[in-house]
């Protein structure tokens, strides 16, 4: 059995630098499968992503996956890559086993709540009101570093990291604070602020509008007092004001309180998000 990689078609560059390639997996030349490759826009040129794998019903189970896998690390080596990464779905074990035996290991996930009715009442003496000027101001000078730091902790390159957080910061909020559908709350309990939250009510999970939790925090000197809970209640009531009935959020898998705090609140995986170094 001799595995090998066709391209389908020319290498696909993108407006925003990213390219892309898609290939047939062959066993003998006979296409068994197929496997697309790509680098990472929000990382730049030096990140890797291997966007989908599949092996035909028939030919599974033979290892053809894992060499094909492989194969494509080794073309993102030639394009530079130094790490790659891809999303397998929450449930689908057999894509995750497989990227577990290629070396893959989970930096992070995406999970996701069904929202009822009723916006949750927050606790006592908490009261959540909107970000003055001053204080998005303050948010966004150590939001950029922050952010990027939370990647370079995980293993990202510095330069890439930076990359991702400026870009991200500058797509989700063109027009500042006041950027239209993005809601940046912070919680004041007892007349100190003790932390805040940044919501979106413009996104979709699974093709349904949704909100998106992209940063929570609770300042330092006032955690382990369940601001963080309140915070993402507060998350869910402005969610639910907005019309939406579901929301999701981004969570890195080393993260275990904030991990531990989604799922008592009854947040579910959505997807895996796995990484290796090439």
């Amino acid at each position: 059995m001799t595995t090998t990689l066709r391209p389908t078609g020319p290498i696909q560059q993108g407006a925003d630098g990213a390219k892309t390639r898609a290939y047939d997996v062959c066993d003998n030349g006979r296409p068994v499968g197929s496997v697309e490759i790509g680098t990472d826009a929000a990382f730049g040129a030096g990140a890797g992503v291997l966007r989908s794998l599949r092996i035909d019903e028939p030919d599974r189970r033979r290892g053809r996956g894992t060499i094909a896998a492989l194969a494509a690390e080794e073309v993102l080596r030639g394009w530079g890559c130094a790490q790659v990464r891809l999303e397998a779905p929450a449930d689908d074990e057999a894509a995750r086993g497989l990227a577990a035996a290629l070396g893959y290991t989970e930096r992070s996930r995406n999970m996701f709540k069904e929202l009822g009715p009723e916006a949750p009442a927050l606790p006592d003496g908490a009261v959540a009101r909107p970000m003055s000027t001053e204080e998005f101001d303050t948010w966004l000078s150590t939001s950029v570093e922050g952010y990027a730091q939370s990647w370079i902790d995980r293993g990202v390159p510095a330069e890439q990291a930076m990359r991702k957080s400026r870009s991200d910061h500058e797509r989700n909020l063109p027009d500042g604070r006041d950027t239209q559908g993005m809601l940046l709350h912070v919680l004041v309990d007892r007349d100190a602020v003790v932390g805040h939250v940044w919501v979106s009510v413009r996104e979709e999970i699974e093709g349904v509008g949704a909100g998106f939790v992209f940063d929570v925090e609770v300042a330092e000197g006032h955690r382990g007092r369940g601001h963080g809970r309140t915070l993402m209640l507060q998350a869910e009531r402005l969610v639910l004001a907005a019309g939406p009935r579901r929301i999701g959020l981004h969570v890195f898998a080393s993260n275990t309180p904030a991990l531990r705090l989604y799922e008592s609140l009854g947040y579910r995986t959505a997807r895996y998000n796995l990484a290796k170094h090439l």
